[in-house]
């Protein structure tokens, strides 16, 4: 089976989010699988090729509006057991630093962009001879309607990561994206509330629907979770499966990982302890008590509002806390905790991927308040370390953390009950369970192994090999 996955981040090429792991992860595990696996993605200004091999492959004609456009492609082998990837070269469109737009930019900009990718994605697998394209969020959503343009032969599989980002646009950027009036006009199209949306397209009209873990498959198809598209999934329930996502157990390893202070492994959690030192050291803290980390986005989906909400029933606990994070809110209340308890709150606004290494290895829990979450790849880094997850208990953070035996979960959106789990694993840390859980937590097997299985089995239905 030949698969093309297609997302516009992937390592170690470019990355902002999750995604970029994933689309990394799963193609080599399903290259162990026996599948043949290319990632396709765009060639930013800012994108990076690091080691491996690079071949030119002959110049795409991805047919546009104006005419068709050529495209360049280069094929990087990163290695053994490694899925190849072709970055698509066009100036007009890919020339950027920030792909997913900035406040110079139109809304026409991005959606031209996304619309010129989703079609010469359509064109690169009808030329390198896909059985499957495997799809993933909106700023791949118009490749099925593309394909019935265009006359694709390949079973298209969209992966929903997050639904509440949808691409919606003005329709007066049909003409300019090539989209044709008639899937504007048609229910089963791109047409939402008078915009054009691309997450629309790619859930009515792709051959079969993921996202990334069994509750949240759940939880899309109600209005509180649906962003608007509840009913559209429900009338679709049949083609849409829940896959959790993974982690790859080489590249988040304490035994190996060297931005730690020092090794560690489940038979031997000293070296857990030093990395705990250190990081109180390097963010001023007292020890005195307990360690409560949070590397997270700074929105209100992540339920900072929560988290900080809580914060005083949190310090009357004896806990500290170190914030990791990004993003354009809460840093005025970050600011008033750090100034108000130097020595138990720590915050740093910034992306510090060895910071947030060590914060995994050091922290004594982990906290993951969020809202809504779709999977969340946090919670199984921190298992992985031996950090027990703190989590509100929605989307995959529902299915990954089993409460008092892999971590902590709450069930209302509140302060006083993020404080109230808060308080009952500190009373675990304070007994003798508190090592064999860092110790269970160490065990669970979050590789991807499992779900490139079950991804397959999803190609093979997109495919028609197998019934559902």
């Amino acid at each position: 089976m030949r698969v093309l996955l297609a997302a516009t981040e992937a390592l170690p090429y470019f990355k902002t989010g999750g995604l970029a792991y994933v689309a990394r992860s799963l193609p080599d595990a399903l290259r162990d699988r026996n599948l043949e696996v290319r990632i396709i993605l765009p060639a930013y200004a800012a994108s990076r090729i690091e080691g491996g091999s690079s071949e030119r492959e002959s110049d795409l004609r991805v047919p546009w509006p104006d005419g068709p456009v050529s495209a360049g492609c280069f094929l990087h082998h990163p290695g053994a057991q490694r899925a190849p990837a072709v970055l698509l070269e066009q100036p007009d469109f890919f020339a950027v630093t920030q792909p997913y737009g900035t406040f110079a930019e139109s809304g026409a900009t991005l959606a031209r962009r996304f619309a010129f990718f989703s079609r010469a994605i359509v064109a690169y697998a009808a030329r390198w001879g896909a059985d499957v394209v495997h799809l993933n969020d909106w700023q791949t959503g118009l490749v099925p309607l593309f394909s019935q343009v265009d006359g694709g032969e390949s079973a298209t599989v969209f992966t929903i990561h997050i639904l509440g980002y949808q691409g919606n646009f003005a329709p007066d950027v049909l003409p300019a994206t090539g989209i044709p009036s008639e899937f504007y006009r048609t229910e089963n199209g791109v047409e939402y509330h008078g915009h054009v949306s691309f997450m629309k397209a790619g859930i009515a009209l792709a051959d079969r629907l993921v996202t990334v873990s069994p509750t949240y498959a759940r939880e899309i198809q109600t209005a509180p979770f649906g962003a608007g598209l509840d009913g559209l999934l429900r009338f679709r329930r049949r083609v849409l499966h829940g896959i959790l996502n993974g982690i790859n157990p080489e590249e988040w390893d304490p035994a190996t990982d060297t931005a730690l202070a020092a090794p560690y492994d489940e038979t031997d959690l000293e070296g857990k302890d030093q990395n705990r030192a250190s990081l109180f050291d390097e963010l001023g803290l007292e020890d005195g008590g307990p360690l409560i980390v949070l590397i997270t986005r700074l929105a209100y989906q992540k339920g900072l509002d929560l988290f900080l909400d809580a914060m005083p029933a949190l310090l009357d606990q004896g806990v500290r806390v170190a914030v990791l994070g990004d993003g354009g809110e809460y840093h005025d209340a970050l600011a008033y905790w750090q100034q108000r308890a130097p020595t138990r709150f720590a915050a740093r606004i910034a992306f510090d991927d060895r910071l947030a290494r060590l914060l995994y290895a050091g922290g004594d829990f982990m906290l993951m308040p969020s809202r809504y979450e779709p999977c969340g790849l946090g919670q199984l880094i921190a298992q992985r370390y031996g950090t027990p997850p703190i989590v509100r208990a929605t989307g995959g953070l529902a299915d990954t953390v089993e409460d008092g035996e892999s971590g902590f979960a709450f069930a209302e959106a509140s302060p006083s009950a993020l404080a109230a789990v808060v308080e009952r694993a500190l009373a675990t840390w304070r007994t003798a369970a508190w090592t064999p859980l860092r110790r269970r937590c160490m065990r669970i097997d979050h590789s991807w192994r499992r779900s490139a299985r079950i991804y397959e089995q999803v190609y093979n239905l997109a495919i028609g090999r197998i019934s559902a």
